[in-house]
């Protein structure tokens, strides 16, 4: 006697709960081990009762110093800039419907590099790198999403290709400006642009952290319009859609998040490229659960990354860690792909 409809569909839904409690305990667990060995670990390494007194204020002066101006600063910059960035992943690959998507794909990160390379190499404006880094990642996706308009609607290829233009373009120009500038200055740009938070403090964190939470949370509220724009764009006009206004809304948000994400810590590669397709792996392809735990996972890899990057003899940018573990994962992710789909 086969079972029941009833019985395959609620077995179906325990599954899927075990799946979805597994899956919390896991990125939870991982997380406060990451936070707990980053305030810990360092140059000067501390046991739990010293970091227990050090957080309430108590005990020795230096320990207080070094967690509350030092080390738990860094930790709350990348776990906002490791959120930031895997929520925008995710949103873009929803809306692009294009696993590999990631938030630099429309510009985003050629227009922050150019404005940082302007401020710095020229030496103007030097305070306000991060505003500057803002700005002009937002204005270059606006740009990008002006050239994708036609007669009401906005065309994915060409968000596409514009983005890929004015990467190409920004690119160039901020090479022209690196080989023009001084010594000292290449080397403050490189460090922006390679992705760091070394000398990052509680004034970046209260300058974009407010910002980057209130657009984590709108962001989260925009899976039903990225479950719909992935069922096809016939489908979802079809349920009451607007192709355009959707676009437009997920698209600012997932530009909000990287914005201010690279006005922290610089142009830190591969996590919102990854981290979403890790996510769908263990949550499925449902982006009510795809985009809260891209935002988590995001802030689990990258703290951990920059964890990792501070743990060796010579600290190494954080951007340089995210290529060195994202580049193989990405590569066996795909070969996973191809294995399960046979090639096609």
């Amino acid at each position: 006697m086969s079972p029941s409809p009833l019985l395959i569909q609620k077995s179906i839904v325990v599954g899927q709960q075990y799946r979805l409690i597994w899956a919390i305990s896991l990125l939870l667990t991982g997380l406060a081990i990451v936070i707990g060995l980053s305030l810990i670990l360092g140059s000067v390494t501390m046991t739990w009762p010293e970091l227990g007194a050090a957080l309430l204020r108590q005990g020795d002066a230096t320990h207080q110093v070094i967690i509350w101006d030092l080390r738990l600063p860094r930790l709350v910059a990348s776990l906002l800039v490791g959120a930031s960035l895997g929520l925008s992943g995710a949103l873009l690959q929803g809306m692009l419907r294009n696993g590999l998507a990631s938030p630099f794909l429309l510009g985003i990160s050629a227009g922050a590099g150019l404005m940082v390379v302007l401020v710095v190499t020229l030496g103007i404006w030097q305070v306000w790198v991060p505003v500057g880094a803002w700005l002009g990642a937002v204005g270059t996706t606006f740009l990008v999403f002006l050239l994708a308009r036609s007669r009401g609607s906005l065309s994915i290829e060409r968000l596409i290709l514009g983005g890929v233009a004015f990467s190409s373009l920004f690119g160039a120009i901020q090479s022209m400006l690196l080989l023009t500038a001084r010594d000292g200055r290449i080397q403050a740009a490189l460090n922006w642009l390679i992705g760091s938070f070394n000398g990052r403090g509680w004034a970046e964190v209260r300058l974009v952290g407010p910002g980057l939470v209130a657009a984590l949370v709108v962001g989260c509220l925009l899976a039903r319009q990225v479950n719909l724009l992935n069922l096809g764009d016939d489908l979802a006009v079809g349920l009451g859609t607007s192709l355009l206004r959707s676009r437009l809304l997920i698209g600012a948000a997932a530009t909000f998040l990287a914005a201010g994400a690279a006005s922290i810590a610089g142009l830190v590669g591969f996590v919102g490229l990854i981290v979403p397709h890790g996510i769908r792996l263990l949550v499925g392809t449902d982006y009510r659960l795809v985009l809260p735990f891209s935002a988590l996972g995001g802030a689990l890899v990258l703290s951990a990354a920059d964890l990792a990057a501070r743990s060796g003899p010579v600290e190494l940018p954080v951007g340089i860690v995210t290529a060195f573990l994202g580049a193989p994962v990405f590569i066996w992710l795909l070969y996973r792909r191809n294995a399960i789909t046979g090639g096609r």
